[in-house]
């Protein structure tokens, strides 16, 4: 069970991520969660540090693709913001939506991370359809009231495979 709670690799946020790390680890396309990941929760805003980021992904040879479980219609804005294609509502930790993720980068699972702020949805997907995965801590501590319940047992489960040591906290 913990196999499939435990992320591959722990940062503090996308800016962590070493991307040189995962050309050499064969991945060539990053599926990225929205809400906590790259923008605060709920916002509208897309802040220019996040296009930089995605600028630079994509100039390193990456493709991208935003996998939320929100709704388009304020995903859609950030979406043609960033030029990269995106699958709302998409029930993580289901595979469907990843699998319609990896395809539509044109890209093998291997070949495919997985970025996002929670264990239950990220995470818990990604490796399920044996992607890599990468946990990064929530951007903002505002949050839809189901994913503040959640966090209590996300907290458990990352002290437990801590303390087991399959995982490494981000500085």
């Amino acid at each position: 069970m913990w196999k499939f709670l435990c992320p591959k690799q722990y940062e503090r946020d996308i800016y962590g991520i070493d991307l040189q790390d995962l050309k050499g680890r064969g991945i060539k396309g990053l599926i990225l969660d929205l809400d906590n990941t790259l923008v605060p929760w709920n916002d509208h805003a897309v802040y220019p540090e996040v296009r930089a980021w995605i600028r630079t992904l994509k100039e390193a040879g990456f493709r991208a693709c935003i996998v939320s479980n929100n709704d388009a219609r304020r995903g859609k804005k950030i979406m043609e913001i960033l030029e990269i294609p995106a699958f709302w509502r998409a029930v993580k930790p289901r595979r469907r939506t990843f699998r319609k993720a990896v395809a539509a980068m044109e890209l093998w699972p291997s070949e495919v991370a997985v970025v996002g702020d929670q264990v239950f949805t990220d995470i818990l997907g990604g490796n399920r359809l044996g992607l890599y995965t990468i946990l990064v801590r929530p951007i903002n501590k505002r949050e839809f009231w189901g994913t503040m319940c959640m966090r209590k047992v996300e907290r458990v489960v990352l002290m437990n495979l801590k303390r087991k040591g399959y995982l490494q906290q981000p500085d």
